[in-house]
């Protein structure tokens, strides 16, 4: 397929790559499925993997997909974030109907977020496959080769992580199909699917470089695959695992929090020395289809027309914020405020939304003339997470000390940004297990709102039934969505349903 790619490395836009790749199996009469990555147009399979220019085109294409819509729009939306107390569907009430079903747990398996989201995370997934199944085979520097093979393994585990914890039992797939017996796989237990995930990450680790020169700001790094490594094995509760980890982050002295909650996720400051993998996004005019994400502009405040308004900040949420906290407002858009940018927030129109997500934000002049938005990238993983599941683990493990020490870096950050710095978020100080652990919960919820993370991250500390419980949620049932019924009826029945669907 024929795909013009670019990647915003160090906030800059390097020289697009013309991508051409071809799958090794085409399923015939199969339109969509998990296979498949969309064909714009097709160069014969011999024309391919032979040069480094090839195998450089087509690590580049597993970036660029990243930034897809069923990477970082609606389906994301749906699948890992309205679901949670802190986000609601937003927009106005008779637009997009559908995702009120995520956020009250009366989703079916016929609803199209679904497919888009597995379709999304399996297009990533065969990205990567062909590079691991393709590059070595190519005569070019070995050095070079080792990292291509490596940032796919990482970008491959991140996208199975993602399925994975959305939806239980997956298939693992692991090499482009090449038999028919290989093109309708059954699913794999999740202990499977993780298992598979922490190789990629320790073989990612063991070759990915710590940092890169600026052409190339934006790739996998050591530390990106030690980071996700950390949070795969912190959902299986391996918890010398996760210490283990983020104990060589932080040790490698090679990231740092930013001095400003708020600041931290504008456009000047992407790639900053808090970040450890982002999604670069880049704006570029007339080529909506390839080059734009559409992550801040499904978030956008739709009363300035900077965006559609989706995915709103919860009252509930507000409330979780302590008094003096300066993460609120770098967290949460009201409504009659002015940014730090200037703008002035104005009210809603009937029936819409009064909150918005304030990382998502671009500035309202900006987001008319870049596609709402499309020029901000997309925050992954960061050091301040980093430091919040060591601070986990090492409570989990018993080691209050440096569980509060690390607590306290992620507190200090917001308390130096505060009105009040003597006053507004006292230091945590009990060596109560349980209270420290509430705690530590408390700051991920803040420190980490509107990121993604809370829907999953109360199911796997086990909450969800008490959490979630006065939304719908119920237990045997909701901790995974249901399997799209699109990929269950392309399977032939091969792929089963998870149970209470």
């Amino acid at each position: 397929m024929n795909n013009i790619l670019k990647i915003k490395l160090a906030n800059r836009v390097v020289k697009p790559a013309i991508l051409c790749l071809s799958m090794a199996v085409i399923v015939s009469g199969c339109s969509k499925n998990f296979l498949e990555v969309p064909v714009q147009g097709q160069q014969p399979a011999t024309q391919i993997w032979k040069t480094a220019t090839d195998a450089a085109n087509a690590v580049n294409a597993i970036y660029g997909n990243l930034r897809s819509w069923n990477n970082v729009a609606f389906a994301p939306i749906c699948v890992e974030s309205v679901g949670s107390d802190d986000a609601a569907k937003g927009s106005v009430p008779s637009d997009a109907t559908f995702i009120n079903a995520y956020d009250n747990f009366t989703v079916t398996a016929t609803d199209g977020q679904l497919d888009g989201f597995w379709t999304g995370q399996y297009q990533n997934i065969n990205l990567c496959n062909q590079v691991l199944d393709n590059v070595p085979n190519i005569n070019m520097d070995a050095t070079l080769k080792a990292r291509y093979l490596a940032e796919a393994k990482f970008v491959r585990a991140y996208s199975y992580f993602r399925l994975v914890r959305a939806f239980g039992n997956i298939p693992l797939i692991l090499h482009v199909p090449s038999k028919p017996a290989e093109l309708n796989p059954v699913q794999s237990k999740p202990a499977d699917v993780y298992t598979a995930i922490e190789q990629d990450l320790t073989d990612a680790a063991g070759v990915l470089p710590a940092t890169y020169g600026p052409a190339d700001i934006g790739r996998a790094t050591k530390g990106a695959a030690l980071a996700l490594h950390a949070k795969v094995a912190m959902y299986q509760k391996k918890w010398s695992d996760v210490k283990t980890y983020t104990d060589q982050i932080i040790a490698s002295g090679t990231y740092s929090l930013f001095p400003s909650p708020y600041q931290l996720f504008r456009i000047p400051n992407e790639n900053n020395v808090e970040s450890i993998f982002e999604i670069q996004c880049n704006y570029v005019a007339g080529n909506d289809g390839l080059s734009n994400s559409q992550y801040s502009q499904v978030q956008g405040n739709r009363d300035a027309n900077a965006g559609w308004g989706f995915n709103v900040p919860t009252q509930n949420l507000v409330n979780e914020f302590e008094p003096g906290d300066p993460r609120l407002n770098a967290t949460i858009m009201f409504a009659g405020t002015t940014t730090p940018d200037g703008d002035v927030v104005p009210l809603p129109q009937a029936g819409a939304p009064s909150m918005y997500n304030m990382k998502s934000y671009v500035p309202f002049a900006l987001a008319l003339v870049d596609n709402q938005g499309a020029d901000q990238n997309v925050r992954v993983i960061r050091y301040a997470e980093v430091l919040l599941m060591n601070a986990e683990a090492n409570n989990e493990l018993g080691n209050t000390a440096a569980a509060l020490a690390s607590l306290e870096k992620v507190r200090a950050r917001a308390r130096t940004q505060s009105a009040n710095p003597a006053v507004d978020l006292p230091p945590v100080v009990t060596t109560d297990q349980a209270t420290l652990r509430n705690a530590i919960w408390h700051e991920r919820r803040v420190e980490l709102a509107m990121e993604f993370d809370r829907y999953f991250d109360v199911i796997r500390q086990g909450r969800a039934a008490t959490v979630f419980g006065p939304l719908g949620w119920k237990a045997g049932k909701n901790e995974v969505w249901p399997i799209p019924q699109n990929q269950i009826d392309i399977s032939g029945g091969v792929l089963v349903q998870n149970p209470g669907y």
